[in-house]
């Protein structure tokens, strides 16, 4: 429990750091990978970690929260929420977001990115099936279910022993 309000503490911190230097949402220097190794890449880090934050912006303030659905579909990396959230209004609002993972070890990931809702039922039970414990709350045929796909994406990868890389997919 310990390990998980520090990971927690950090990712918060970071995350309002990056947003009250006003660099959330800025476009991402270019450098790095731009094919699906990266994707591939980022998505092992961020499944490596059991759970990210995602970070939206309502009236100014950022809003973080934990989340644990992950999956690759058609070559895109989605994640999963119910329509009812108001990180789901949130991102419908403004659809630039930023995820961030701490790994326990050193090293931890930033993703900015535009979150892109995927209404279709085949990609809601994809990630309902490769997350069987979101089926007790959620169904690909509810209204509530919602998919949603990292867009103009960049990680940053951080460590406390090097320098940060940038991967774009």
């Amino acid at each position: 429990m310990k390990k998980m309000k520090n990971s927690l503490a950090f990712a918060l911190a970071i995350l309002l750091a990056v947003s009250f230097m006003g660099i959330f949402g800025a476009p991402c220097p270019a450098a790095g990978n731009d094919d699906d190794a990266g994707l591939q890449e980022v998505y092992d880090f961020l499944q490596g970690c059991g759970h990210y934050y995602l970070a939206t912006v309502e009236d100014g303030q950022p809003r973080v929260r934990p989340f644990g659905s992950l999956a690759i579909f058609e070559g895109k990396i989605y994640f999963q929420t119910g329509k009812i959230k108001d990180v789901s209004k949130q991102m419908a609002a403004n659809p630039k977001i930023e995820i961030c993972a701490f790994d326990g070890k050193g090293a931890w990931i930033r993703v900015q990115a535009v979150a892109v809702d995927d209404p279709r039922r085949e990609a809601k039970q994809f990630l309902l099936d490769a997350h069987p414990s979101l089926k007790s709350m959620y169904s690909a045929d509810d209204d509530n279910t919602q998919v949603l796909y990292l867009k103009d994406a960049a990680a940053r990868f951080y460590s406390f022993a090097g320098e940060p890389r940038i991967v774009k997919f």
